[in-house]
């Protein structure tokens, strides 16, 4: 098998893997959805620091921006309206 992390003792990523496998639907549901969540928080703390202004609006603009493209973006939510 190859490593998945190289920071990780081969053991317990066989073990991580194992109940990975075990882990019932639901459950691999529910960390998909704490991922998300986090890929989110991080995206937007990104946001805020390079937007220090920017109001909430916008960094929620920004991010769909981020997360579905600049194009389709502006589209659904408009124009961006850079804070000054």
């Amino acid at each position: 098998m190859s490593v998945l992390s190289s920071d990780t003792h081969p053991k317990m990523e066989a073990l991580q893997i194992q109940l990975w496998r075990q882990a019932s639907p639901t459950r691999k549901m529910h960390m998909l959805a704490q991922l998300n969540a986090s890929a989110r928080s991080l995206a937007l703390m990104g946001l805020r620091s390079r937007y220090p202004n920017a109001t909430e609006a916008e960094l929620r603009r920004r991010l769909a921006g981020l997360l579905l493209g600049d194009e389709l973006a502006r589209k659904v939510y408009g124009e961006i309206n850079d804070a000054k």
